[in-house]
């Protein structure tokens, strides 16, 4: 009955991809001010959603490969806040990739208001393993043609 119900994926535009995210009730506080470490929650789909327009599946490299990325550090500034109801952007932008990691700038805006600016490191890891491995080739120069 709902077999063709595509959900949102964003797009890549001059090698920033960008993701809209609406703010429900369920992500803010009792003011209806979205909740800090919701704005983690909303990079993370961003770049689950960036992973999937590449054309990877991230859900077979778990089954298949046993590997996936770990955010290893982040660092997050908050500029202004997001509220009940907003429609947001999420973008992501790699700044390097190495044989086993990615730097990405992830900032959050409300139309033309950034609000969140966001650094993640992620390492390539093998679940396996538990320690990096080398980002398969063809992720690895898709992610690279984005530089």
């Amino acid at each position: 009955m709902f077999e063709e119900t595509i959900p949102a994926t964003g797009r890549i535009e001059n090698k920033i991809f960008a993701y809209p995210v609406r703010v429900y009730y369920e992500d803010t506080d009792a003011g209806g001010i979205v909740y800090y470490a919701n704005y983690l929650k909303f990079a993370e789909r961003a770049r689950t959603e960036f992973i999937r327009n590449l054309g990877i599946s991230q859900e077979k490299n778990l089954e298949n490969d046993q590997t996936g990325f770990v955010v290893r550090s982040c660092h997050i500034e908050y500029l202004a806040s997001a509220r009940l109801d907003d429609a947001l952007v999420v973008t992501c932008q790699v700044l390097e990739a190495g044989g086993a990691s990615l730097v990405v700038r992830q900032e959050i805006y409300r139309g033309d208001t950034l609000l969140t600016k966001i650094e993640v490191k992620l390492i390539h890891m093998s679940l396996n393993l538990k320690r990096p491995v080398r980002i398969e080739a063809e992720l690895g120069a898709k992610i690279k043609a984005l530089i």
